[in-house]
């Protein structure tokens, strides 16, 4: 399907067919063997520290079926990549293979960045998290692979639970979370830098979870063919002030700090819960940031929304692609048919990373530590797949709104303004 024109921002992941397919055979070109020339490849430092024999793996398997081309790989910061990308586009210096972010795949798709590539030649494509497709997806051709999946969940300090409650089980319902929430505030009343849930203000990601789960949304595709903000619909408004009700109640610190220390958070015992990516428990067990004797009270979970219901998740992760401007695409293609293949993916699967696609998925669905992740993939939401998101995204659009809802400004004005700043941004290839 078309990515850009969507009529629906809060994917409904569509089950695909469960059993996976073996890749077509990759279209005829030079023989491997022979080819020669160089190959870069930039990933994310995410593969080098976690997963370095994947990517020792296939390198290996690379040089193999391509003795004379040279491979130089590189990894970089999520902080400083799109600059650099940009620069090296600009100069016609691009790296032949690239990682990119799931809501950074659109702005490359529509500038022409990215070579279109065939579905059909990669392993298990027929059964690819279809959030992930979508993400790569633009008038039904394919501009990048799906390379990991990523959902939010809740991470919480059982012994914490245990002490205040009497109970180290995470409550199922929202009610009965913040029930306890309420009993462990009354028993760290003393501690002036605890807060019983750790909710960002800046946090869009969490807040616009609680959008979704009234049915809102950040911006809706109209029957003219144009997307317009929807910040400042009802439902979206019910999430916002739902949200911001959670915030206020139980975040005790700086509500204009952001989420990406909260790890170093839980693990200093400045809360008993966050919602946040999987790895960040293991985060928050590891020194110097993070305290490894919590590691055994530290679980992962499901984290429950309004109305009873589960709340929803941004469905996050990576995708590869091949630049347009590749001398060497084919070998490109190749590499990255390698890094995603059954066997890959596999690698990632037993680092309880979710994989690319609904085959290997499901046994991490009743696995402990993946199972909360592995089971909101199905449900998740993405942001709109629209030309201008990139920009609405690094102008800060929903940081400013939320900064100026916790602020004092309502709810109401903070959307209109939102929605304003939205409608001006999105149509625009950015």
């Amino acid at each position: 399907m078309a990515a850009v024109g969507s009529a629906a921002l809060l994917l409904s992941l569509a089950g695909c067919g469960s059993g996976g397919s073996p890749a077509r055979s990759a279209p005829a070109t030079a023989d491997p063997a022979s080819a020669t020339g160089s190959l870069t490849v930039w990933l994310m430092n995410e593969a080098q520290t976690n997963w370095p024999e994947l990517v020792q793996q296939v390198n290996d398997e690379f040089a193999a079926k391509y003795p004379k081309v040279r491979l130089k790989l590189s990894y970089q910061t999520w902080a400083d990549k799109i600059g650099k990308l940009d620069t090296a586009l600009g100069d016609g210096q691009a790296p032949d293979v690239v990682e990119l972010g799931n809501t950074e795949t659109m702005k490359y798709i529509l500038n022409g960045s990215l070579a279109p590539v065939d579905k059909s030649t990669f392993e298990n494509s027929d059964t690819w998290i279809q959030g992930l497709v979508n993400t790569c997806s633009y008038q039904d051709k394919l501009f990048c692979v799906p390379y990991y999946a990523g959902a939010r969940v809740g991470i919480y300090n059982a012994a914490m639970f245990q002490d205040a409650t009497g109970s180290a089980d995470f409550p199922q319902t929202e009610d009965d979370l913040r029930a306890a929430l309420d009993k462990i505030q009354a028993k760290h009343k003393g501690d002036r830098g605890f807060s019983p849930l750790y909710l960002p203000g800046p946090y869009w990601y969490a807040a616009m979870s609680y959008v979704a789960a009234y049915g809102g949304a950040i911006a809706r595709f109209d029957s003219a063919g144009h997307w317009h903000g929807a910040l400042n619909d009802p439902k979206s408004q019910q999430g916002l002030a739902h949200y911001a009700d959670l915030v206020k109640t139980y975040n005790h610190g700086d509500l204009t700090v952001n989420e990406l220390d909260q790890a170093a958070v839980l693990g200093k015992r400045q809360t008993a819960l966050l919602y946040g990516n999987g790895w960040e428990a293991a985060s928050a067990a590891t020194a110097p940031a993070g305290d490894p004797k919590i590691a055994a009270d530290l679980k992962v979970t499901g984290m429950p929304g309004p109305n009873g219901k589960p709340l929803p998740s941004f469905i996050g992760g990576s995708d590869l692609a091949v630049t347009a401007g590749s001398q060497n695409s084919a070998a490109a293609a190749d590499w990255i048919r390698m890094f995603t293949s059954a066997k890959s993916e596999q690698v990632l699967a037993d680092k309880d990373t979710l994989p690319n696609n609904l085959v290997q998925l499901a046994p991490l669905k009743t696995k402990p530590a993946t199972a909360a992740a592995a089971n909101a993939v199905p449900d998740a939401w993405f942001t709109p797949l629209a030309p201008g998101w990139n920009a609405i995204e690094k102008q800060n659009v929903l940081v400013t709104m939320l900064n100026d809802i916790f602020k004092g400004e309502s709810v109401d004005a903070a959307t209109k303004a939102a929605d304003a700043r939205i409608d001006q941004l999105i149509n625009n290839p950015s």
